[in-house]
């Protein structure tokens, strides 16, 4: 009897022997199958493509991915210039999100004929051949004196100037400042406007930015100013309170041949 129990328990003992070795085979299994990504997705991307930032994050190619850990994914893509913020999660089987948060970009900044991005709190970025940046007010002739380094910080009096004018443009509506395409500083000279579906320049000037888009755009959306915008060579907006229209570019500091428009009555 002793010797039959004796049998059992012993059978017993050997199969949770062997329970426990497969236990512990498919615990390291997972576990190795757990650090070997295969796939990386990214969301929040408006700048580039997926392909172009795992490009630069040398991320392209997954067979090249053994070794790669959460943080050191996460430390590549916070190292790319138009990224502000980074967030990696495991989504399982392999599997990897990238959450990224772009800076935001405010316009692009031309000086000495090289583009740049310049974001909302005055860093200057490089412009990469595939980046999209279509609907951007483009702000021209910063300043002869301004040198552009890219990821340098430019606050300069006509910058923010010319922040101004994009914030007053917004304010005023979604199509004004959609339809705003150039800011030409004029190397510090009385600004000048351009508009897609405006054929005249606006010679803004400086000031008053906000006044100044409001009294454009009911101007630009009457009968009797669109008339007066289509027979023009230019609209003058330096004046206060005032918008005048002529068939010849005015000087500095004349409205010269121009019909007026009275706005603050």
């Amino acid at each position: 009897m002793k010797e039959k129990i004796g049998k059992i328990l012993g059978t017993l003992l050997f199969v949770v022997l062997i329970s426990c070795l497969f236990y512990l085979i498919f615990l390291t299994n997972k576990k190795n199958n757990k650090g070997e990504i295969k796939m990386i997705e990214l969301t929040g991307n408006h700048l580039l493509s997926e392909k172009d930032y795992l490009s630069f994050t040398r991320l392209g190619d997954n067979s090249k991915y053994g070794g790669l850990t959460l943080p050191k994914i996460k430390n590549r893509f916070a190292s790319h210039p138009y990224v502000s913020r980074v967030d990696v999660e495991d989504e399982g089987n392999n599997e990897v999100k990238v959450f990224l948060t772009e800076k935001n970009v405010e316009a692009v900044l031309l000086a000495a004929d090289e583009p740049h991005f310049i974001t909302d709190d005055f860093q200057v970025l490089p412009i990469f051949p595939d980046a999209k940046f279509s609907d951007l007010p483009v702000i021209s002739n910063p300043g002869n004196e301004i040198k552009i380094k890219p990821l340098s910080y430019l606050k300069s009096g006509e910058i923010v100037e010319a922040f101004r004018i994009i914030e007053a443009s917004k304010l005023t509506n979604e199509s004004m400042y959609k339809k705003l395409s150039e800011i030409n500083l004029r190397n510090g000279g009385d600004i000048v406007l351009s508009f897609t579906g405006l054929k005249p320049p606006v010679l803004f000037g400086h000031g008053e930015a906000a006044k100044k888009m409001v009294y454009l755009d009911l101007m630009w959306n009457s009968p009797e100013g669109n008339n007066l915008i289509d027979s023009s060579e230019y609209i003058d907006l330096r004046f206060a309170d005032e918008i005048f229209v002529g068939s010849s570019v005015a000087e500095n500091n004349s409205p010269g041949d121009a019909s007026k428009t009275g706005l603050g009555e």
